[in-house]
């Protein structure tokens, strides 16, 4: 797969990026956050490392909703994950957002992506031009 055909709205889109190699997820254009059940950052792309000014080497292993974006520990984000994982559904909305943490208000459109059996769940951040 090559990251032209990865793109934010893509059908199937968990599944894909389970698929990818760290080089792809990184060539992305768009913000690739991977979680655990245990809510701890697995993968952390290199366009939403730069957007968010966080490295990858302080993000990863720490819990996503309380250490490395709080302003998502919410109904709208966080909420949807758990209730999702506790009704063993599959998770795939888009939502517009405003992200306020460790940076002036940006607004995004966020992709929010679990698959019941899959280990690994997704918040993908779209940056919507000035």
């Amino acid at each position: 797969m090559t990251n032209s055909t990865t793109t934010f709205g893509m059908p199937d889109l968990a599944a894909r990026l389970d698929r990818c190699t760290l080089e792809e997820l990184d060539g992305l254009d768009f913000g690739v956050i991977g979680f655990g059940a245990d809510t701890n950052v697995e993968l952390y792309n290199a366009f939403e490392s730069q957007a968010a000014g966080l490295s990858q080497q302080r993000v990863l292993g720490q819990p996503l909703f309380t250490n490395v974006a709080p302003c998502l520990n919410n109904f709208m984000v966080a909420q949807r994950f758990e209730d999702a994982q506790d009704d063993g559904s599959p998770l795939d909305d888009t939502i517009d957002y405003v992200l306020t943490l460790r940076m002036r208000p940006v607004k995004v459109a966020l992709r929010l992506l679990a698959s019941p059996g899959s280990a690994r769940r997704y918040v993908l951040v779209q940056r919507q031009p000035r």
